[in-house]
């Protein structure tokens, strides 16, 4: 059997095959270091009941104040929630100022008082739906059809006072949702029609060969519900007054810097006659100028919409008042009804709502502390019955199961 048993074929060097092979396989090799060799000092604690117990009585003790904390925190934001979405289907009001009033359904308003003012009765909220689409004379497109909002406050409200507009059921978080827009094109660059087409604006990229400012579908849906400021209608001295909400401070800092206040004007586009706002837009702002240009730099509210919510039920800031305080009475906000819900299921309403250190009313963190500072406790108690009713001799090996 010669014939099978050959030699290793040689390289140029002289050297075997086999023994360049077994080279590189040997440069796969790991380092031969602690790390890396898995020789790494460890320790691993022994769990006994002495040390397991405390631990757990300890984070429990920790756990309970904090939940207190959190929770007392919440106590001091006051928050009031007025579901608005049937609104429009009620009867209409006469142009004259005379109001159909109708009353909330009890599942369309929450009010969550700070802890001092939770046990003053409240008075239902009301609502009042006004037509003026026949009304030659409105031109305006957001005086169409309005909300007015009739509601009590029962105790002031001191300062900052935060206006919100709040949506269920609305996906902003859906993929191709979120990526529906030109971070370019926002900034005043130039970018082609091509590329727009092209790119994550795409259905809401041109419009009739013209460029839609801003593209995509985020800007599209835009929020374009208005609120008036709110309306005291009892006061004392039997003047009407009126509690001002400003849109100046509502986005976070920095967010200005991802937009152009005029498109034309940085560049971008040589003519307003280049661009068309979305189709959404056209109702309100037929066709661009140089006096009806949208300042997005500026414009707060819509750089907190463009701001994406991670769920479908969401809140975003509409308003705010950092100086006055909202003083006890009656109260009307007018809301001008331009953004649908209804036809996806969805609702919309209106939030007017307080600050403390810990931020807006949300008593979910402090429960959860709460309720696992319980269970520690819990385990800990019934983990010491066991241990002193029925003890267990460590370290016994007839316990081992191969033993028994």
């Amino acid at each position: 059997m010669p014939l099978f048993n050959r030699k290793p074929k040689r390289t140029d060097s002289g050297d075997d095959a086999s023994e360049n092979k077994k080279e590189k396989g040997g440069w796969r090799r790991p380092a031969n270091t602690a790390f890396k060799q898995q020789r790494l000092k460890a320790w691993q604690p022994i769990l006994t009941p002495k040390t397991v117990l405390p631990t757990l009585f300890v984070i429990g003790i920790l756990f309970a104040p904090i939940g207190g904390l959190l929770l007392w925190g919440s106590s001091l934001v006051s928050e009031m929630t007025f579901d608005y979405t049937q609104c429009e289907n009620l009867p209409p009001s006469e142009a004259n100022g005379t109001f159909n009033w109708v009353a909330m359904p009890s599942d369309k308003f929450k009010y969550n008082l700070r802890a001092s003012d939770s046990k003053k009765p409240i008075t239902t909220p009301q609502y009042a739906f006004l037509d003026n689409t026949a009304n030659i004379s409105v031109s305006d497109v957001s005086d169409k059809k309005q909300c007015i909002i009739e509601f009590e406050i029962p105790a002031d409200i001191e300062p900052t006072v935060l206006l919100y507009y709040k949506l269920t059921n609305f996906f902003q978080n859906h993929r191709r949702y979120v990526k529906s827009l030109n971070s370019d094109q926002l900034q005043g660059k130039e970018v082609s029609n091509s590329t727009l087409d092209s790119g994550d604006c795409k259905p809401l990229a041109t419009l009739g060969g013209k460029t839609i400012y801003p593209c995509g579908l985020i800007a599209n849906s835009y929020f374009n519900d208005t609120f008036t400021n709110a309306f005291l209608v009892n006061p004392g001295d039997g003047d009407s007054t009126t509690y001002e909400f400003s849109s100046a401070g509502i986005a976070w800092p920095g967010e200005s810097k991802k937009y152009t206040s005029d498109p034309v004007v940085s560049g971008a586009y040589k003519s307003y006659d280049d661009i068309v706002p979305p189709p959404n837009w056209q109702l309100r702002i037929p066709s661009y100028n140089a006096t009806n240009m949208p300042n997005l730099k500026t414009d707060e509210r819509f750089q907190n919409w463009m701001r994406t919510a991670g769920l479908p039920t969401f809140t975003k800031l509409y308003g705010r008042n950092d100086n006055d305080k909202m003083i006890a009475g009656k109260y009307h906000i007018i809301v001008g009804l331009n953004f649908p819900v209804i036809p996806y299921k969805g609702t919309k309403s209106v939030v007017i709502s307080t600050v403390s250190w810990i931020g807006g009313k949300n008593s979910f963190l402090g429960w959860a502390y709460v309720g696992a500072a319980s269970v520690f406790v819990l385990l800990a108690i019934a983990g010491t019955a066991r241990h002193l009713i029925k003890p267990r001799r460590l370290g016994d090996m007839t316990l081992l199961s191969w033993n028994k």
